[in-house]
């Protein structure tokens, strides 16, 4: 009677819902003569209110502000991470059918579904959060989700100083870059950090300048007044009406923007983006997923070849050389902290090789008896080739800052 009474309210107001599930708890202990606190009533309610309106058991782990994603693998585990450290959750599906019915849930929202003939979906929540589901036949331990939660609050450059991802005068070389129009890369893994690398940079773009971000899921806040967000659409449950990011960042050019920011390039757009940098556009950025700035260079020239270009090997590092001009690597260390391992700068193609130096660099010194990470961001000791061209362009930028001195902070994670 309890599950037909509580279909029969599940498209009412949350209100309606609420009202009714506490009226219903209250009668079924009152005919089952169960002595119930108050604080036990609320769990009942919550729990079942969560079931009704909500995604389940996901709610809690949704709204903990510690909890930055959430993997879960199949009904009976289920993992967060918190402060850069993975850990199992308490929290438990009661068997498959819940946990599908959460899913179903979620993708019809967004006017997707997942069954048999379409067993993997990227979605979002209402709140931004990324989600990804896989389901069986391709996952094998039943329905898998891993939701990346939204952050609501974006770390800031004192954040991240505080953290120990960057000092001072990364920052400042940073800033200075990113004013002086200068294209840059952010490099990194998955989980490493690199959209909020890239958040922060843009945070630097000079507020009356017109900036169009494009993304498969819209992530970057930015601050700034005149701001154009695009996202990517996928298939209708039809298989049609996809828009790519690279038709996107296409359009984008046509837009008049001053800077384009590009969430990540993943394929055939990186050829648009090297054009776009190279005619004009410049001051642009975009991440890339790669292990180190050379990698980093390779894995833009693969993504070129990826466009169906038919140019040279020769002719697309050339590209490359003559557009980017800097490359900011990023990395999640073993403890969880987040890192900006290298601040490297692109010198241009010489012979058949696309030719870097780093300017910044950490240089890890062990591990200490709780497992953080020790070591320090320094200075490699040279002078970015771009110095010259950063005081051209009005940027104050003490050269001291790139000589290494006991003054860098030392990092521990």
């Amino acid at each position: 009677m309890l599950v037909e009474e509580l279909v029969e309210v599940e498209n009412a107001s949350e209100e309606v819902v609420v009202a009714k599930i506490a009226e219903l708890v209250n009668q079924v202990a009152a005919e089952m003569t169960l002595t119930l606190t108050r604080q036990d009533k609320q769990r009942i309610v919550e729990a079942l209110v969560n079931d009704v309106l909500g995604l389940g058991p996901l709610e809690a782990l949704l709204s903990d502000p510690e909890i930055t994603e959430v993997m879960i693998n199949g009904p009976k585990q289920i993992y967060v991470e918190q402060h850069g450290k993975i850990t199992r959750s308490n929290t438990e599906f009661e068997n498959n059918e819940q946990l599908l019915q959460v899913i179903d849930r979620i993708v019809s929202t967004v006017g997707r579904r997942v069954d048999e003939s379409s067993p993997m979906v990227d979605c979002r929540l209402k709140d931004g959060s990324r989600v990804n589901v896989i389901i069986p036949p391709l996952s094998l331990k039943g329905p898998v989700i891993t939701i990346r939660k939204f952050a609501k609050d974006p770390l800031q450059v004192s954040d991240l100083i505080k953290l120990g991802s960057v000092t001072q005068p990364m920052i400042d070389f940073l800033r200075s870059c990113v004013r002086a129009r200068m294209n840059i890369i952010v490099s990194g893994g998955t989980g490493s950090g690199k959209t909020t690398t890239l958040n922060v940079l843009s945070g630097f773009i000079p507020p009356d300048e017109r900036i169009v971000t494009v993304e498969d899921a819209a992530e970057l806040q930015l601050r700034q007044e005149h701001v154009v967000t695009l996202e990517t659409r996928p298939a209708n449950v039809e298989g049609r009406g996809a828009v790519h990011i690279r038709e996107l960042v296409i359009n984008s050019l046509r837009m008049r923007p001053d800077r384009i920011v590009v969430g990540e390039c993943r394929g055939g757009e990186a050829l648009d983006m090297l054009q776009a940098m190279n005619t004009g556009h410049d001051g642009s950025l975009t991440t890339v997923h790669a292990n180190s700035p050379v990698d980093a260079l390779s894995r833009l020239e693969t993504m070129v070849l990826m466009a169906g270009a038919d140019l040279p090997s020769r002719a697309i590092r050339e590209q490359i050389g003559s557009a980017i001009n800097l490359i900011v690597q990023q990395a999640r260390m073993r403890d969880g902290s987040r890192k900006v391992t290298h601040i490297a700068e692109v010198l241009g193609c010489q012979g058949d090789h696309v030719v870097v130096q780093g300017v910044f660099a950490f240089r890890q010194s062990g591990v200490d008896e709780d497992g953080r990470v020790l070591g320090e961001l320094m200075p490699t000791g040279v002078v970015p080739k771009c110095l010259e061209f950063l005081h051209a362009s009005g940027e104050g930028l003490d050269e001291a800052i790139f000589h290494p001195t006991p003054a860098v902070a030392v990092v521990e994670g």
